[in-house]
């Protein structure tokens, strides 16, 4: 996993499941596209839900 700085810690949501997304600071990247966020003391990993921005 490639740890990502704390200073730079954005906040993702990942989905775990096929219902289920948590949302949290990133802290790390998986070769295979996956991320980690850390909620609180626990760490999830998943795949990003796509960032969808307002058109301007």
């Amino acid at each position: 996993m490639i740890q990502t700085a704390e200073c730079d810690a954005m906040v993702r949501t990942i989905e775990i499941g096929s219902n289920l997304q948590v949302q949290g600071d990133q802290v790390g990247v998986l070769p295979d596209g996956r991320i980690v966020v850390r909620v609180g003391s626990r760490e999830f990993t998943g795949f990003p839900i796509p960032v969808v921005r307002a058109a301007a």
